[in-house]
Order: structure tokens, then sequence, then C-alpha cells
């Protein structure tokens, strides 16, 4: 054979063995869906790790979780990075939040048929955000230090000043937003004054959920702001029911959490297949017992029997996200005069 011959034989198989290896190193290369949440979502013990290896199972993709402290960061994350944002899908903010989401012009219509939801009263439908679990607001209190527990939002704002509580900041926090809205709800324009007698009674007030729950935990206080569920946690997970909700005679608001998808989102048709993953049992069933939420869809896991020892509220609060967005910072600064925190 001549040596011109071989010689382009040799480079053709080289570059045909380059073209191969490329193309293969091209197939292995995932693509990765970045979902913005909130830190106690993604955390070891939340239902993050379990949603993460169910979803990547189906999508040949691999799943990156962001976690900041709270819906209310992540929604000023958002705000701050505007269209450069990374993130595909945000999981994590609520229906109080969601109407000043939409101003940003980051999030679209997901497109997807939500009727399956199973969300108390009325719910909530939005062609652009999807609500994928609910809970209500609640005192919780420790049944070992707190022998009378509060038995109405009146009785909480005027009790002893010595049984402290632990809430949360609106300014960062959705629960903390939430009991504004609860607060404001009950007391209309009397509520700077049920803030100005509540105040004597908190211990502090925490950036987010996990400082809160913490300090309530670690003996800190024997109150903090948090759900009617995090009783069946302690019920479930440590064989207790030291730690139990108060039900208040007024009602309690309900928190609906939501998630939706960015315009800008580099993998949108992941997005949307991930919104879709939320509505399934293999996403909902991790709620219950990870999130210590209720699941918005339909689970194929039964509740364990702790659930059915929660508080049921009579009345349901809700406010409208119109109404949140158009009076959030007035209600917040109203709660900032009151207690002095400014």
């Amino acid at each position: 054979m001549r040596p011109e011959i071989t010689s382009l034989l040799l480079r053709g198989l080289v570059a045909a063995g380059v073209a191969v290896c490329s193309g293969s190193a091209a197939f292995a290369q995932q693509k990765t869906l970045t979902v913005y949440t909130y830190e106690s979502f993604v955390s070891e013990w939340g239902p993050g790790p379990k949603v993460k290896e169910a979803f990547e199972k189906t999508c040949g993709c691999t799943v990156n979780f962001v976690g900041v402290a709270d819906g209310v960061a992540l929604l000023t994350r958002l705000k701050l990075e505007g269209e450069t944002s990374k993130a595909d899908v945000v999981l994590g903010l609520d229906t109080n939040l969601v109407a000043e989401a939409k101003e940003t012009g980051l999030f679209e219509p997901h497109g997807l048929d939500t009727a399956a939801l199973t969300l108390p009263g009325d719910g909530f439908k939005d062609d652009t955000f999807i609500p994928y679990d609910y809970g209500h607001f609640a005192v919780i209190y420790d049944s070992e230090t707190v022998k009378t527990p509060p038995k109405s939002l009146k009785e909480l704002v005027e009790g002893d000043p010595a049984e402290k509580i632990v809430i949360q900041d609106p300014r960062t926090s959705t629960p903390g937003l939430g009991l504004i809205l609860w607060v404001k709800a009950v007391y209309g324009d009397e509520a700077p004054a049920a803030w100005a007698k509540l105040k004597n009674r908190v211990l502090t007030v925490t950036p987010g959920w996990s400082e809160a729950y913490g300090l309530f935990t670690k003996g800190e206080a024997p109150m903090v702001l948090s759900y009617t569920t995090s009783s069946a946690y302690h019920m479930v997970a440590e064989n207790t029911d030291r730690y139990q909700a108060a039900a208040f005679s007024e009602g309690h608001y309900i928190q609906i959490e939501v998630a939706g998808l960015l315009k800008k989102a580099p993998e949108k048709d992941l997005a949307r297949q991930f919104l879709a993953f939320t509505l399934t049992p293999a996403f909902q069933d991790t709620i219950p017992t990870n999130n210590w939420m209720m699941p918005a869809s339909p689970t194929t896991d039964p509740l364990p029997d702790a659930f059915g020892k929660l508080v049921k509220p009579e009345v349901t609060f809700l406010k409208s996200p119109e109404e949140v967005a158009e009076n959030r910072q007035a209600w917040i600064d109203e709660w900032l005069k009151a207690m002095t925190l400014n």
C-alpha cells in the first residue's frame, strides 16, 4: 500500500474515533434542572432528596436544588437576579406572594390541568402558579410548660407576658407574613393595638421558620409560630405528643405553597415536566412526612394516624393575592411601628 494512502486511512480512522468519542461525551452529558426553593425543603430530612431521586429516574437529568432561607427571601433573590436568574423552576412562594411575583414579569403560564387539586374551601387556582402543599398556621406550645394554652388569638395577644412566643420576621419569612395577615383578618383596623400587646409576649423575632423552631425545641420559649401539622412531626418522628397546636376559636390562616416556571428558564421543557411531576403521587407522597404539610393533590400512601389528631380549623382565613400585594408593605410598616423594631 502506498504511504500516502496509508496516511489518509490512518487520519480517517483517527477522525472517526474522535467523532465517536465526542458523540459519546455529548450523549453522556445530562441536562441540569435548577430549582430555587427554601432551605428546609432541601435539607436531608426534607422532601428535596426524595423528590430529586424520583424525578431524576424519569427525566434523564440532574436536579440542582438551590436553597434560601424562606419564601420571602426567595422572591427577593429573584427580584435581584431578574432575567439573569439561572433558575428553571421556583418552588416555595405562597399565595400571599404570587401577585408580587407576577409583577416581576419573570414567570409564564404553566399550561397544566390542576383539576385534581384537593385544597380546603375554594382553594387556589392560577394559570401561572401550581399549589403543591398547604398548612394552617398555628401556635405550637410545649404542653410540659404551658398548662393552659391560648384558645384564641385574643387570648394569645392578652395572655401572660411571662409565657413567651418566638415569631418570624414578615420581611423575610412567609410564616411571619402569615401571622400579620392572620392578625389583620381577626382584628382589622385594631391590629396595631393587638401587636402592641402581643410584643410583650414575643421573646424574639427570627429571620425564618427554622431558627424560630430551633429555639422552641431547645426550650428557649414555650410557644412558637408554626403549623398545625408540626405536632404530627413530633408524634410520628419522635413518638411524643408533648408539642401541640393551640386551636383558635376565631379560625386559622392558611398557607398554600406554589411552584412556577420562569420565562427565561434554560431548561424550559424539563421545567414543565417538573411542574407536572409536582401533581403526581411520586411528589405528593413525600410532602406529609418530609415537609410536614398537607398534600395538595391525591397521594397513594395513606396519611399516618397522627394526622387524624391534628387541629382542624372551623374557619380558614385567606386573603386574595391582590389584596396582599396592595397592602403588604403598609401592614409590615404597621407591625414595625407597633413592635418598635424599626
